[in-house]
């Protein structure tokens, strides 16, 4: 096996060839990661490993938006392996394609589940969390998805409910993975 091809299969994060957002190619950590063998994965597209289809367009968006700029980009999110069960995931993407980003692209991901449990949030409870660890305050969440600041406060109360944490720094704290 060439020197390239055993980086490739072998290195410690799963790794992936996307097309349009089609898996190409994955390693053998990437198969481990969401459940399977390499050849498991080969032509299917990565929506199937969203919490949603919702999640899937949204996290797509904004992705497109910033390598547009850039050609790059990473999160942490919540994604489903093949058995359906959900974990914390981080990707990290760079574009070889830098006119058309998603046309050809090799990507990374990495199992956080170690660090970060996953917590049931709905669809709008993951919004606000994310927002809340970029900083803004609930008037400024408000603003972003269209509702009153009040309605935030309520979802940050549900999340500190959920995460078990008395204040917003331990929330953020939880969400982000951090050492408590």
């Amino acid at each position: 096996m060439e020197i390239d091809a055993l980086a490739f299969e072998h290195a410690p994060v799963g790794l992936t060839l996307l097309e349009n957002r089609i898996i190409r190619r994955c390693n053998l950590q990437f198969a481990a990661t969401f459940g399977g063998e390499t050849a498991d994965f080969i032509d299917v597209p990565l929506a199937r490993y969203y919490p949603s289809i919702e999640d899937y367009s949204r996290i797509g968006e904004r992705a497109l938006a910033i390598m547009r700029d850039t050609g790059r980009y990473s999160d942490e999110r919540v994604m489903k392996r093949r058995d359906g069960t959900l974990f914390w995931c981080r990707a990290r993407g760079q574009s070889v394609t830098p006119e058309d980003p998603f046309r050809r692209g090799v990507w990374s991901f990495t199992d956080l589940s170690d660090e970060r449990p996953v917590v049931e949030l709905t669809r709008r409870e993951r919004e606000v969390a994310i927002l809340t660890c970029r900083g803004m305050t609930s008037k400024e969440i408000g603003l972003e998805l269209g509702l009153s600041y009040r309605t935030i406060e309520v979802y940050r109360a549900r999340l500190l409910d959920k995460f078990q944490a008395r204040k917003l720094a331990e929330l953020v704290a939880k969400l982000s993975g951090m050492p408590l």
